[in-house]
Formats: C-alpha cells, sequence, structure tokens
C-alpha cells in the first residue's frame, strides 16, 4: 500500500503517474531517487530518473526516515500545506457574510492570488469566486424552499439586491428563483429513455444542460422532479446527447465534458465537484470526501450528498466506498456499483455488504 489514507495504489499506477508528470496524484506518494538522495512528488518536472534508480514511497515523512531530503524543485512537502490552505479558505467562505475577494483568501492562507486561484481550482472543481456564489445561491434555494416573499428570501441569503440573485440563479439553476420554487415552470425539458449496457437509462436535459441521468426512470418519474416544467421527447438533434451518455455507461473511465444544469446547496455542490475530481479507477470513502469539501465531521451529510446526485455517472457517486470498503449504498442497486468499478478496473476488491439504502452514494 502507497498510502494510509486513500486507497491503495498499485506500482504500475504509480509509475504511469510518475511518467505522465500527474498533478492529481501529488500527496498519493512520492519518488525516492537513490542516486541524489532526495524525493519528489510525482509531478515534478525535473527530468525523470533511470527506474533501478529510484523507488516509491508512501509519504515524504517515509523518504525523510530513510535519509533523504525534499526536492527544493518541486517541493513534495507542500501538498499537505495546500490541503490545509484549501479548507482554511473554504472555512473562511462558508463563515463570511460577504464574498470574500481572492486577495483576502489568499493573503489569509498564505498565498499568492494567482497561485492560489489554481490550486484552489484543481483541488474543488470550481475557482473561489463559483464556490461562494454558489454557497450564496445554494442559502437562496433553502430559503425558497420555505414560506415567505421571494424579496426576502433573497435578502435573507446574503444578496445586496434581486437583480444580482436573478442574475446569479439564472446563471447556475436555468431558472428564475421563482420558477425553481415553483417546479421548473416556465422551462422545457427534453428526454429519453434508451437501453444501456446496465439496464433502461433516463436522459433527460433543459436548453442549458442535462438535468437528469437515472436508471429504471421513465417520463412519470421526470414529472414528479419537475411538476411544472414542459416535458417533451427528444428529437433528432437530442440524441447526439443520449448517445455520449450511454458511451459513458458503457466506459465510465472515459473523458466527458457534458453541459450540466442540477441545483443543489454550496454542500452539495463542493461534494459533487469532488466526487468528479476522483479518477476513473480509484475510489474514496464517505469520510475523504466530506474532508476533501473541508467538512471532515459532516461525513453522514457527505454520503446524503452523493445520494442526492441527479446524473448518475457524469457525477461519478459510484467510486464513494464505506471506510470498511464495502460498497455501501448506491441509488440504483448494488450490482449496478459493483459493474460500474469493475469497468474501472476495480473488481474483485469490494465486498457486497454494507449500507443497502437508496440514498447513499
Amino acid at each position: 500500500m502507497l498510502t494510509d489514507t486513500l486507497p491503495p495504489i498499485d506500482e504500475a499506477t504509480a509509475l504511469a503517474a510518475f511518467e505522465a508528470r500527474d498533478k492529481a496524484m501529488d500527496g498519493r506518494f512520492v519518488i525516492a531517487v537513490r542516486t541524489t538522495g532526495i524525493y519528489c512528488k510525482p509531478s515534478c518536472p525535473a527530468r525523470r530518473p533511470r527506474r533501478e534508480n529510484f523507488h516509491i514511497l508512501a509519504s515524504g515523512a517515509e523518504a525523510r526516515a530513510l535519509g533523504y531530503r525534499a526536492c527544493m524543485r518541486c517541493k513534495p512537502d507542500d501538498v499537505g500545506r495546500d490541503k490545509e490552505a484549501i479548507a482554511r479558505a473554504v472555512a473562511l467562505i462558508e463563515t463570511s457574510e460577504a464574498m470574500p475577494t481572492l486577495d483576502r483568501l489568499a493573503d489569509a492562507v498564505g498565498y499568492t492570488p494567482h497561485h492560489f486561484q489554481r490550486l484552489f481550482t484543481r483541488a474543488v472543481g470550481v475557482s473561489p469566486a463559483a464556490y461562494a456564489r454558489a454557497l450564496r445561491a445554494g442559502r437562496l434555494e433553502e430559503a425558497l424552499d420555505q414560506e415567505g416573499r421571494i424579496t426576502d428570501a433573497i435578502y435573507d441569503a446574503g444578496y445586496e439586491a434581486p437583480s444580482r440573485a436573478y442574475a446569479d440563479a439564472a446563471g447556475r439553476l436555468g431558472m428564475s428563483p421563482s420558477a425553481w420554487r415553483k417546479g421548473g415552470a416556465g422551462k422545457t425539458i427534453r428526454y429519453a429513455v434508451v437501453d444501456s449496457s446496465l439496464g433502461s437509462l433516463l436522459v433527460a436535459a433543459t436548453d442549458k444542460g442535462l438535468c437528469r441521468i437515472s436508471f429504471d426512470e421513465d417520463e412519470a418519474d421526470l414529472r414528479v422532479r419537475f411538476p411544472q416544467a414542459r416535458i417533451v421527447e427528444g428529437d433528432a438533434g437530442f440524441a447526439a446527447l443520449v448517445s455520449e451518455v450511454v458511451a459513458l455507461v458503457d466506459d465510465p473511465s472515459r473523458a466527458a465534458d457534458l453541459p450540466v444544469d442540477v441545483a443543489g446547496t454550496a454542500f452539495q455542490q463542493a461534494v459533487w465537484a469532488a466526487l468528479r475530481a476522483i479518477p476513473a479507477g480509484e475510489t474514496r470513502t464517505y469520510s475523504q470526501v466530506a474532508a476533501a469539501v473541508g467538512r471532515p465531521a459532516a461525513v453522514r451529510a457527505a454520503g446524503t450528498a452523493c445520494g442526492d446526485n441527479s446524473l448518475a455517472i457524469l457525477i461519478p457517486c459510484h467510486r464513494v466506498l464505506r471506510t470498511d470498503g464495502s460498497l455501501g449504498g448506491y441509488a440504483y442497486g448494488l450490482e449496478r456499483k459493483e459493474r460500474l468499478l469493475e469497468k474501472e478496473g476495480v473488481a474483485g476488491r469490494r465486498a457486497h455488504h454494507g449500507e443497502r439504502g437508496r440514498r447513499a452514494g
């Protein structure tokens, strides 16, 4: 095992990541070079040593215990500092009444604004500003679910004016706050129900992007979710989008840059971004997902956010397992979850026992 906190990485995977300078693997292991006496993170830009001249270790601490020193070029020990900085920034965003500026966030965690922008976006999946906007819009959605005037909800969510709230909501939800409260009123949703290698598949989208990907559902289920929207069968032009989704079911490890139109609270958005950051062929636990979004104590909430995922496969909640390595739950059945993992090369490592509810995972 190359790490104590994340799923094991086999040697072939580690070597491929090192050769590709894969930044996503930074923090998962280090390369200790015998000829120089230094250790590097996978993405180090330095020239690659010959295979017989280095070995793979779980952490910088292990390398230092063996007498190696950190590479001054790639600074492998900064990976842990980066994660701590992101967690602090997320906490600052979530506890601030007004949206913090990038300069303020970067200064608070000791980074330059440009570097921290890239660091945060790579780790969380969205920029600090986008995360802050999602948080504020999420508060608005929660307020809109309650009784009361829409204008009051807008100000309670932290917006300075209704115009800003409507602009944010139009970009994020694809509908105005009043339409959100009314179940998608005024929106048109195209859909198709098709066969896939894992069974019947519902694909639905607004004019902005995919709003539902699910197994064993049909038009009736879609109407329950969007009771006020106009639901129509997809035309020939819609078929191309459906084909891409079906291809993703057949090969969930393939890259997919498909338009989406989903709504969620700021926490849900952060969890979904963390799920999309999990590389194909790897898994995380619910506690690791909670920690990744800066809320390590919110393990149960992270599981619920996984269950609230509206875009099966595209947002890969099937890659999240229980701490004991068992499958946990999956909205569309544990057999499907296991088959998806098998398609990504995780076959034979996960047991069927564990939660069997339809919400988590």
